[in-house]
């Protein structure tokens, strides 16, 4: 049997401060060369497991660890996470907040020169990393103008110089796009199956990883662990992804875990669906017999069954409708033309866009990382700086203005926006205050804000500190903090990083209610899977222009990288989640 690379006994963590544990009596076993994925909640204490291995907690955090932690037969009790650096490589969520040089070749061997290794040493370590990443030809580029996901690999490269035999990697796809995120799990894999590295993978975005686990780790809301192969635990987990959600529905065994596995599994599936959905929802002829591109086949099927067998897909009616009653003919909420966006440098972010965002409608931005989503949605807020172009921002009822030419308050009023980094609109020392003050700001009654944060993220603590919250409780305060103006527009950039299923999918009915209010929202993601829940358009950028735009059933079906899962599975049927595949065909499953 292979050397145990991480062992956990009987360990709980309890936090400085806290009542309880968030690790209760844990046992595990990863071994040598495995791929171990760490799947849960938001807040489940994947993150504090993870430290554990490193040593960093108790060490770094504070709190009390019980029981015994070794990695390749080190205690962390005895040995302090200094004395495990030559073992144990931790990269973190965002990769350009750890680094701490400016260009690829001296953060690969800032690392090395921190353990005093030999300048010959280091020279010939930096050049085979770079091999084993694929990226030499980056060896001089500067770190800040890399893309996400060469960041990411960058960040992987600089622990692994120190030739460690555990990795340790917190979110490491959260923030990239599809392709990006490709790139990393081919370099993870490969040091997996090539260099017999030890890798554990903490990762909401489950749909990425699965397939390429040994074995799975499940991080109860109790603290509690399970551990088993990914199969096994996937057949139970309240965290899986939509081909493992479609295989349990169906009844497929084995449980697929890939779309290879899941599409060969759904041969039958989707003879029956088409028999009993005929070609396919999106082909169902209109009332003038013409083929209907407008997607409203959930309005029909639902106005058809008066009494729906599954109540909570009724969003596909609320989603179509209130889209049907903004028609493009309708003057937009918002009107951006030409706009373009520049960088020191001159580096062109946005250039030339034409935008219109309508009221009803949720509108998903998606692109690769860096293609210039993020740069629009500040220049369509008003706070960030254009070259060209022009926003315009109003209603049937209220004058176009640009946003840009609001104060702060006003501007608020008419656009809000939450940032990639929620927190960097939190700045009061307590949730009641930063409610209070949106209250006040907003000139809206007292205990506007506090009661839609309840209503987002039910029992955050009201003397809680904002930055002691989770990241659905963070995501959830500001955007009550921003919808407490109760702005007709509302723009979001990648909203779902750090957020559970469970998370996202408060957040995706929260969208769709806003839109079946009349307000537009806008979402900048890499999240398929959120966008084929919640998005009624996408719009996709590259390299600062629009390259496609259109219904999402349209655009995400006919492309490889945003595609959702359900989608490959079903293709060429249009079905993007599996809530449309149960509402397609209540009676096809065995």
């Amino acid at each position: 049997m292979s050397e145990h690379a991480v062992v956990l006994e009987s360990v709980s963590v309890v936090p400085a401060g806290a009542e309880g544990p968030v690790l209760r009596d844990v046992d595990l076993v990863v071994e040598e060369g495995e791929l171990a994925l760490v799947v849960g909640r938001t807040g489940s204490g994947k993150s504090t497991l993870l430290g554990a291995m490193c040593g960093r907690v108790p060490h770094f955090t504070g709190g009390t660890l019980h029981g015994r932690v070794l990695v390749h037969g080190r205690d962390t009790r005895e040995h302090r996470p200094r004395d495990l650096a030559d073992l144990v490589g931790v990269v973190g969520q965002d990769p350009l907040a750890g680094f701490v040089t400016d260009t690829v070749e001296e953060e690969l061997a800032y690392g090395m020169e921190q353990l005093g290794l030999p300048a010959a040493t280091m020279r010939k370590r930096v050049e085979e990393t770079l091999d084993v990443l694929g990226i030499p030809e980056l060896r001089g580029a500067a770190l800040r103008e890399l893309s996400g996901g060469q960041q990411q690999r960058v960040a992987i490269g600089s622990v692994l110089t120190a030739h460690p035999r555990v990795i340790l990697l917190d979110e490491p796809t959260s923030a990239l796009d599809p392709t990006g995120a490709e790139e990393v799990l081919a370099t993870i894999t490969r040091l997996v199956h090539d260099l017999a590295v030890t890798v554990v993978v903490a990762e909401h975005r489950v749909e990425r990883v699965l397939h390429y686990a040994d074995r799975v780790v499940h991080v109860a809301v109790d603290g509690t662990v399970t551990v088993g192969a990914p199969a096994g635990v996937m057949a139970t987990s309240d965290i899986a992804p939509p081909v493992v959600e479609l295989g349990r529905w169906a009844g497929w065994t084995p449980l697929p875990l890939s779309v290879r596995d899941a599409r060969r599994a759904a041969r039958g599936l989707r003879e029956r669906l088409a028999t009993t959905s005929g070609s396919g929802p999106d082909d169902v002829p209109g009332p003038d017999g013409a083929r209907d591109p407008s997607n409203n086949r959930h309005i029909r099927r639902k106005m058809d069954d008066p009494h729906p067998t599954e109540p909570s897909n009724n969003r596909h009616i609320r989603r179509k409708m209130s889209t049907a009653t903004s028609a493009p003919s309708v003057v937009p909420v918002l009107q951006a033309s030409g706009v373009v966006v520049r960088h020191p440098g001159d580096v062109v972010a946005v250039a030339g866009v034409d935008l219109d965002l309508h009221a009803g409608e949720v509108t998903a931005l998606m692109g690769r990382n860096g293609s210039g989503k993020s740069s629009l949605l500040w220049a369509l807020q008003g706070s960030g700086a254009t070259a060209a172009g022009r926003v315009r921002v109003g209603g049937p009822t209220t004058p176009a203005v640009d946003p840009a030419a609001l104060d702060p308050v006003e501007r608020r009023a008419r656009v809000g926006l939450v940032p990639q980094s929620a927190t960097d609109l939190l700045y009061l020392d307590s949730v009641g205050a930063e409610c209070a003050q949106a209250d006040h700001e907003s000139t809206v009654p007292a205990g506007t804000c506090a009661a839609l944060l309840a209503r987002l993220a039910p029992g955050v603590p009201a003397d809680r500190h904002p930055r002691d919250l989770s990241e659905g409780q963070k995501l959830a305060l500001v955007l009550a903090v921003q919808l407490t103006a109760d702005p007709p527009v509302l723009l979001l950039d990648e909203p779902t990083r750090g957020l559970d299923p469970s998370a996202k999918a408060v957040l995706a009915t929260t969208l769709r209610d806003l839109a079946a209010r009349g307000r537009s929202v806008a979402v900048a993601t890499h999240d398929v899977e959120f966008v084929a829940e919640c998005a009624d358009r996408v719009v996709v950028m590259a390299a600062g222009e629009v390259v496609a735009d259109g219904p999402t059933a349209e655009v995400v079906v006919s492309s490889p990288a945003f595609a959702p899962q359900v989608a490959k599975v079903l293709a060429p049927g249009p079905w993007l989640t599996v809530d449309d595949v149960r509402s397609a065909a209540p009676g096809v499953a065995p």
